[in-house]
């Protein structure tokens, strides 16, 4: 790859959904009429006129840093999919690159998707923001570690709502499934998330008809934590009839977009921000999907990410079961057959990290499965290691440590540097039921 990206090398951009988002004018001159003619997902109905009337958390502080509105500036020109600029920004940095490109796309303007997003209570999120979730960043490595054809992690991120997404990634659980969904499924999926929400999970998923938004308001009904992960912009409601759940989420909880204010959620875009749900949460829970569903990709996305992956049964008469039922078939080393949130919980919660804490103190590698410290105790003390050492070592598959080192990170038992990862001093302190064990 050459250390400059020249703007013919790069796509131009259009309306085709594979190629990056076209230049947006200011949020008052577009209206829901602008953007409904590329939306892509049939049966939903089309956009409402406007914007969603609620505005919570406004970005209040004037952006001046040149890394920050690079960012801006190459995810308004360039979309999630092409992964070249991606790359480069994570090796020289967004200024460089955008500076390289500036003069090829002269009516971007970083200042007017701050604007826009002020309108409607909403924050741009960087990696370097300590609200970051760094649940993301194992999207990078499972593009840097593959071939390559991966969507990394976002450049950005904007966030309109109160929830603090680093903590809600901590602890959050994705429910998915069809957007014709049965009553069957409607109600397993309400009820999942209300019982999830109760015992303190966040409930995460994409806001659609059907399971989604089933799963939204099962959340709400808890007074619970949910976020809505859209296609499209923040100040887009899609579908138009969800614009007053969408603007109830973003009252309590988050409604999430990797793309810039005023980005219509067009077809390849869905699939694109199905990684994101399964990213930021512990498990992905598949309630009810058909043959073709799209939240079957979802569960793609949480399966190579390591994550732990859920479905639960249905009628076998049923169409929108028969997706569950192959998955459960087809993947069933990788998959849970699950029945209700006490499943769930049991399952995602299996490393421990998030088990009630004892009255008396222990230490932290004793709230952890023996798995986890068997995968600590193969970490040197002091250097750092990497994923495939760490997986021969322990005979574990990369993606199974990729999926227990991001949570021990949140917990500061680990963290990432150049080399791979290597313990912290909390991650060193020795296991009171190791101790107990050697003595025994």
């Amino acid at each position: 790859m050459s250390a400059t990206i020249r703007p013919s090398e790069l796509p131009e951009p259009g309306a085709d959904p594979s190629a990056p988002a076209a230049v947006v004018p200011p949020r008052s001159a577009v209206s829901g009429a602008d953007v409904v003619a590329p939306l892509a997902e049939p049966g939903d109905g089309g956009l409402a006129d406007g914007v969603i009337p609620v505005g919570v958390m406004p970005a209040g502080v004037a952006e001046t840093d040149p890394e920050r509105l690079a960012r801006i500036a190459l995810t308004r020109v360039f979309g999630p999919e092409h992964q070249r600029v991606a790359v480069e920004v994570g090796r020289r940095g967004a200024a460089r690159v955008w500076a390289e490109l500036r003069a090829a796309h002269p009516g971007v303007d970083p200042l007017r998707d701050l604007d826009a997003a002020s309108r409607v209570g909403a924050r741009l999120l960087c990696p370097q923001d300590s609200e970051w979730p760094i649940e993301l960043d194992a999207l990078d490595r499972l593009r840097d570690e593959g071939d390559g054809s991966a969507v990394g992690a976002p450049l950005c991120l904007w966030v309109r709502g109160p929830g603090d997404l680093r903590e809600i990634a901590s602890r959050a659980v994705a429910v998915v499934g069809c957007r014709a969904a049965t009553s069957y499924g409607l109600h397993l999926a309400g009820e999942i998330a209300f019982a999830m929400a109760e015992q303190g999970w966040a409930v995460v998923s994409g806001a659609a008809f059907g399971i989604d938004a089933a799963a939204h308001r099962g959340a709400l009904a808890a007074t619970g934590s949910t976020v809505a992960v859209l296609a499209g912009g923040v100040d887009v409601p899609y579908p138009a009839a969800h614009v007053e759940l969408l603007a109830e989420i973003a009252r309590t909880g988050a409604v999430v977009s990797e793309v810039p204010p005023g980005t219509p959620p067009f077809r390849r875009r869905f699939l694109t921000r199905n990684r994101l749900i399964a990213a930021l949460c512990r498990g992905t829970v598949l309630v009810e999907a058909g043959l073709r569903s799209g939240a079957l990709n979802t569960v793609a996305h949480a399966r190579r990410l390591g994550r732990q992956v859920m479905a639960i049964p249905g009628p076998v008469t049923s169409a929108t079961s028969v997706g569950c039922h192959r998955l459960l078939r087809d993947h069933r080393e990788q998959t849970v057959l699950v029945t209700g949130a006490e499943d769930i919980a049991e399952e995602i919660a299996a490393m421990g990290r998030f088990a009630a804490r004892p009255p008396t103190a222990v230490e932290p590698r004793d709230e952890l499965s023996a798995m986890v410290r068997d995968l600590l105790d193969a970490m040197p003390s002091r250097a750092a290691v990497g994923v495939s050492v760490l997986a021969r070592r322990t005979g574990l598959r990369p993606e199974e440590v990729l999926a227990m080192l991001g949570p021990l990170a949140v917990e500061g038992l680990v963290e990432s540097v150049p080399d791979g990862y290597r313990l912290t001093p909390l991650g060193r302190a020795p296991s009171n039921a190791r101790s107990r064990s050697r003595r025994g």
